[in-house]
């Protein structure tokens, strides 16, 4: 059996070097360095994730091994990574190697996709990883352009789509529905701009890949997702290949139940961004690629200022706030006050709003919490004042039962709703249009000492030429 050597893997981070740059933040540029392609190392390692997969994983093989032979210019490893198989195909896969020098196997004993792409891509000391399914649905067609703007420096992560307009696709309609539903629910939800997460036939440059793997958790198919977002955040760019892909009629994937895995992955990953648990301004700092040499862009640094994406966003926050406020309001109105329960029902909530909006709706992370939480409360305090006086006109002019009450502080709390993304898209969360205004000397600082330091060099050769 082959193996790859996690000794091997460790790769250099150096750091970048530039001019007046801030010292306590590494400097981005605006582009990576192109692939160092004389490598000793293999410079692309493709991973086949299998399980059970005895029937199509020599066909597999075969076919990617001459595709690379015949078309990929540079050094390459194929990693089998045998997912706890329980028929003949580790052994497949190891005779396989023994023929061929190029294919490597890693056995693993836990079931999962994410698990494997996660340890052999940790453990490869190739400079681009890929991963494809061992049907090859996808056309190998597309895997020259996958790789060329991650060994060029262009792109950090590429993936293949099946949702482009320029895709040809043979599949059933109820996959299509899923994944087309699924994708609609990643955008409106969490932001993403990557137009297909679960086609599986993607490429990462490993100095990238090193960064971001290990905040992954997923083990199973909600790894490409997790990863997609994630480098998204992280200010990556991803770079989407059109495919033509064809279903593999014998394919074992549970469509319903790996949707409902994903949909509970969402969940997970929201819940990790919001709490901290990963450090997207610290791997922001670190991969982002920076500013281009002449601007500060409004479109670079406000990339969710689309007005449907943040109604859609809002809605869903609005959707779940409202609810736990009514929740949190029927306990409270059961032993005390109701505007006492309508007071600490809306603080609760209105808390809990600023945050997974300044979040997710208009995509803020970093500084001015303590700005953005205080406005918040403000606009909470006009929501407060509308309930409140909807609650006393209705106890004003009649005893209401509970459900009027709560008839009559949903119907208020929905009219506050309104208000309140009014204020948080015009005031709280609003970009200053000047903020923009002291990137400009710093960016034009650096071609200005550049030029210095060339004139400076001239003016040396003259005087060593003389």
């Amino acid at each position: 059996m082959t193996l790859i050597d996690p000794a091997t893997s460790a790769l250099p981070n150096p750091a970048h070097a530039g001019h007046f740059a801030a010292p306590a933040l590494p400097v981005r540029q605006p582009r990576r360095s192109p692939v160092d392609t004389r490598t000793a190392v293999p410079v692309l390692d493709v991973t086949i994730p299998v399980h059970n997969e005895e029937t199509d994983l020599e066909e597999c093989l075969r076919r990617l091994h001459g595709h690379l032979v015949d078309t990929f210019p540079h050094t390459f490893r194929i990693t089998v990574a045998d997912n706890a198989s329980t028929d003949n195909t580790l052994k497949i896969a190891e005779r396989l190697a023994r023929e061929l020098p190029e294919i490597a196997v890693m056995r693993f004993e836990e079931k999962g996709r994410g698990n494997a792409l996660r340890q052999v891509w940790l453990a490869s000391p190739s400079p681009v990883l890929a991963y494809m399914d061992v049907d090859l649905s996808t056309d190998l067609a597309a895997l020259a352009p996958l790789l060329a703007p991650l060994i060029s420096g262009h792109s950090d992560l590429a993936i293949g789509t099946r949702l482009s307009r320029n895709s040809r696709v043979v599949r059933g309609p109820k996959r299509e529905f899923v994944s087309r539903s699924y994708n609609v629910l990643l955008h409106t939800l969490m932001g993403a701009r990557f137009s297909d997460a679960q086609c599986g036939f993607k490429a990462i440059r490993a100095d990238v890949a090193h960064r971001i793997l290990p905040h992954t958790l997923d083990n199973a198919w909600f790894f490409d997702t997790e990863l997609l977002v994630l480098a998204e955040r992280c200010g990556l760019r991803v770079h989407e290949v059109p495919v033509d892909w064809t279903d593999d009629p014998n394919s074992s994937v549970d469509v319903v139940r790996t949707a409902l895995a994903d949909l509970r992955g969402m969940a997970r990953l929201t819940r990790d961004l919001v709490t901290g648990r990963i450090p997207v301004p610290e791997l922001r700092a670190a991969l982002a690629r920076g500013p281009l040499p002449a601007s500060s862009r409004t479109s670079e640094s406000t990339p969710r200022t689309s007005l449907f994406g943040q109604l859609v966003r809002f809605g869903f926050i609005g959707a779940a706030s409202t609810v736990a406020y009514l929740l949190i309001f029927l306990f409270c109105r059961g032993f005390m006050d109701p505007q006492l329960a309508n007071f600490l029902a809306l603080i609760i909530t209105a808390v809990a709003n600023t945050a997974a909006n300044r979040r997710f709706t208009f995509g803020i992370q970093g500084g001015n919490h303590a700005r953005h939480h205080f406005e918040g409360l403000i606009v909470f305090g006009i929501g407060l004042a509308l309930t409140s006086t909807a609650l006393a006109l209705v106890h004003g002019t009649t005893t209401p039962d509970r459900w009027v009450e709560v008839a009559t502080v949903v119907g208020a709390n929905l009219t506050a709703t309104v208000a309140r993304f009014l204020l948080f898209r015009l005031w709280v969360f609003r970009k200053p249009a000047q903020a923009a205004t002291p990137a400009e000397p710093a960016a034009a600082a650096v071609p200005a000492a550049e030029a210095v330091q060339t004139a400076a060099s001239a003016q040396t050769n003259e005087v060593a030429a003389k």
